[in-house]
Formats: structure tokens, C-alpha cells, sequence
């Protein structure tokens, strides 16, 4: 294993897993969710539907072998025209996440590197079923609904709320949660259809037919992998700003999670990634500002269900990885600092011999959400994550 960069802060074991908190609403690639938790501490979770690739992202420029593997993709360094932001002399932060980086700068956002989940699948159904589930095998229910179970009412809203053309998987399970579905939401959403399209793969004739009639109707975007479109990158920091003020409301939810997709970057992804990293640092920016005074007490994961290839491919993209990259932030958060056990890029250390080497465990941040900033007892947090007893929450993410 290759020597820990500056700021690889401590090691945790290789199982790792989504949070995800709130009931669903959807405006094109974004999804926005609500539930009630105790006191005044606010929770978001945002999911990077798609596959985030961690590398090209929070890249680390010291690594000797980042730039001989990214090539054609890999970001100069910081200081340069166009090059990355400094991240403390290893890591560099994609320059279109200019809004992340200054809260980064104020000590309120962690980036924690070289993670993954319990299970090796690069289906994103999958990956995401088993991290909306909360397990290490496929459930019926979700970890979020799971959790739920153990946050009291508090007035008259519903622990969890649906909002959208559906119910995630995350939110499904013995609470109750509502569900409403505002003007304009008159499409299935782009997941729904994006599956569906999985579905028709198989036989040729099928698939040909449903994919011309999807780009007829406007879904090409999301559901086929052709980019994404103006108005649905807009819709992001547009939920966000309503998800913030919801959460600022007295008597308004706790806990939101949204999801923004768009990051399935096959092909040419130096500039197709660049629109939703500018819609995720808006949005960021957004919900800040509308929480106001609440930043404070607000805790967001920003999390993606697997990360890419170190290796380019023949396309100037990358294709689905194992271990990647998750983001802490808010006025709660002991930030300032990027968190890993690097495991190195050289050809030795990658997994399978393609992958950035898995060395943390999302399901531990998520554990240290619950347990020590919305503090749930050990009980509950047990409850949301089955199976995940080797896996103690992450320590010295918050602070005080």
C-alpha cells in the first residue's frame, strides 16, 4: 500500500453504505425528500445518482500515478489556469465547485475519500437498491424508514413525506409516511425511466422501439445517456432553496434528502460533468442560505452509490468503479479536511486491478450522522444498518 497522503486521518473497515432521509420529490434529475426528527438539528442527505467519480472530482494531484492514469481528463494543478483548488497539498477540488471549496476553507465541509460499499456490484440498480435497503443484501424496506421508527412526532407532520411520482426505496417500510406530488410532475421521472430502459436491453427490437419513442418525449437526457438538459440541471438548486426553507420552518421538517443524477460520464467527461457539478454547487449554496441561522445545527451527506475507473477508457470517460468519494458539510461539521487512508494508484494497489482500493465504509459516516448528530440511540441506528455491527460510526466528524 502506498505511504498515506497529508490528512488521511485514520482507517476504517471496507463495507460501506447510502443514507439517504427524507420522503421524495422529483423536477427532472432531482428528487427531494422530508421526515421529522427530534430537536433542532437538521439532516440532508443528497445521493449522486450515476456514479460520481471521485478521481476527477476531489482528485488527488500528489498521488505519482494520478496523472499518468487520468490523462487526457486529469486537472492541473493548483495555482494553474483552470486547475484545481487546493485541498491542503495532496487533494484539489474540481474549480466548478468554487461555493463547496469556500466552505471547505470556512471549516465547514470534510471530504472523505477511497470509499465504498459491503457489496462489489457496478449495476447502478443494484448499488443503489442495496444502498437505499441498508444492508448487504437486497430488502424490501429502506435504512431511512428504518430509522424513522425511532423519531417521534413532534406536531402534525408525518415523519417521512413523499413528494413525487413515487416512493423511494429508502423511505418504504412499516412508518408511515405521506406523499404528494406538486404541479408540473406530470412525467414517470427520469429513474423510473432510466430503468425501465434497463429492462428492454435484452431483446433488440424491444429496446430500439422504446428508446426512439423516450428521445420523441423529451427523456433521451437521463434515461438514454445523451447529457443532461438545461431545465432539468436548473430544477437542483431550485429544490434545494425549498428544502432549506422547509427545514428553517418551526414547526418544518428535520431531515431532507435529495438526488441529482447526471453523473454516468462514459464518454467525454471532462466537460459533460462540468453542468451537474455546477448545479450540485449552486444547490449546496442554496440550501445554506435558505437554512440561514439553522447552518448551524445542519449536518449534509453528499454521497454516490459507487465511484469509476482509474484507468481513462477509449471514450474520454471512465466506467463504473468501486471505492470513490462522500462529503460532509454544514455549520455541525468539523471541517476543513480531507479524510482517508489513501490507498494509492499504482497498478498493485488497485482493485481488481482497475478501481480506486476501497479503504473506508460510508455506512460508518452514516452511522456518526444518526448517531452523533441527530443522536439516535444505538439501538436505532443498529435498526437502520442490519448486519453493519463491525462498522462503528465515524468519530470526530462533528463538532463538540
Amino acid at each position: 500500500m502506498s505511504a498515506s497522503p497529508p490528512h488521511a486521518s485514520f482507517r476504517v473497515t471496507r463495507r460501506s453504505l447510502l443514507l439517504g432521509l427524507g420522503a421524495t420529490l422529483t423536477v427532472g434529475h432531482s428528487r427531494i425528500a422530508f421526515a421529522q426528527a427530534p430537536g433542532e438539528r437538521r439532516c440532508v442527505v443528497i445521493l449522486l445518482r450515476g456514479g460520481l467519480d471521485g478521481l476527477h472530482v476531489v482528485a488527488p494531484y500528489g498521488d505519482p500515478h494520478h496523472a499518468s492514469l487520468r490523462r487526457s481528463i486529469a486537472l492541473a494543478e493548483p495555482g494553474r489556469e483552470g486547475g484545481l483548488l487546493d485541498l491542503g497539498g495532496y487533494f484539489g477540488l474540481h474549480p466548478a465547485l468554487g461555493r463547496l471549496h469556500e466552505m471547505f476553507r470556512q471549516g465547514e465541509a470534510v471530504f472523505l475519500h477511497a470509499l465504498a460499499a459491503p457489496h462489489r456490484s457496478r449495476s447502478h440498480f443494484e448499488a443503489q437498491d442495496l444502498l437505499e435497503g441498508g444492508g448487504e443484501r437486497l430488502m424490501a424496506s429502506g435504512w431511512l424508514n428504518r430509522a424513522l421508527q425511532a423519531m417521534p412526532m413532534t406536531g402534525p407532520v408525518r415523519p417521512g413525506l413523499a413528494v413525487g411520482t413515487g416512493v423511494p426505496l429508502l423511505l418504504r417500510g412499516p412508518a408511515p409516511v405521506g406523499a404528494y406530488s406538486p404541479a408540473g410532475l406530470d412525467r414517470p421521472s427520469p429513474d423510473l425511466m432510466y430503468r425501465l430502459a434497463a429492462l428492454h436491453d435484452a431483446e433488440p427490437r424491444l429496446n430500439t422501439a422504446f428508446r426512439e419513442g423516450m428521445r420523441a418525449r423529451g427523456f433521451a437526457e437521463q434515461t438514454l445517456g445523451a447529457g443532461e438538459r438545461e431545465q432539468e440541471r436548473d430544477s437542483f438548486p431550485r429544490l434545494a432553496a425549498a428544502a432549506g426553507r422547509l427545514l428553517a420552518e418551526p414547526r418544518g421538517p428535520r431531515i431532507a434528502a435529495l438526488d441529482l443524477g447526471g453523473w454516468d460520464t462514459h464518454a467525454l467527461q471532462g466537460p459533460r460533468i462540468v453542468p451537474p457539478l455546477r448545479a450540485l454547487d449552486a444547490g449546496l449554496a442554496a440550501l445554506r442560505a435558505a437554512l440561514g441561522e439553522h447552518w448551524a445545527q445542519t449536518a449534509v451527506l453528499v454521497v454516490t452509490e459507487f465511484g469509476r475507473t482509474a484507468r481513462v477508457n477509449g471514450n474520454a470517460g471512465t466506467d463504473h468503479g468501486t471505492a470513490g468519494v462522500a462529503f460532509l458539510l454544514g455549520g455541525s461539521v468539523a471541517g476543513g479536511r480531507v479524510l482517508a487512508d489513501w490507498p494509492g494508484l499504482a497498478p498493485t494497489d488497485l482493485f481488481e486491478g482497475r478501481d480506486l482500493m476501497p479503504t473506508g465504509d460510508v455506512r460508518a459516516v452514516a452511522k456518526a450522522v444518526l448517531a452523533e448528530h441527530l443522536r439516535l440511540l444505538p439501538q436505532a441506528v443498529a435498526q437502520a444498518f442490519p448486519g453493519s455491527d463491525t462498522t462503528p460510526p465515524m468519530a470526530g466528524l462533528f463538532r463538540g
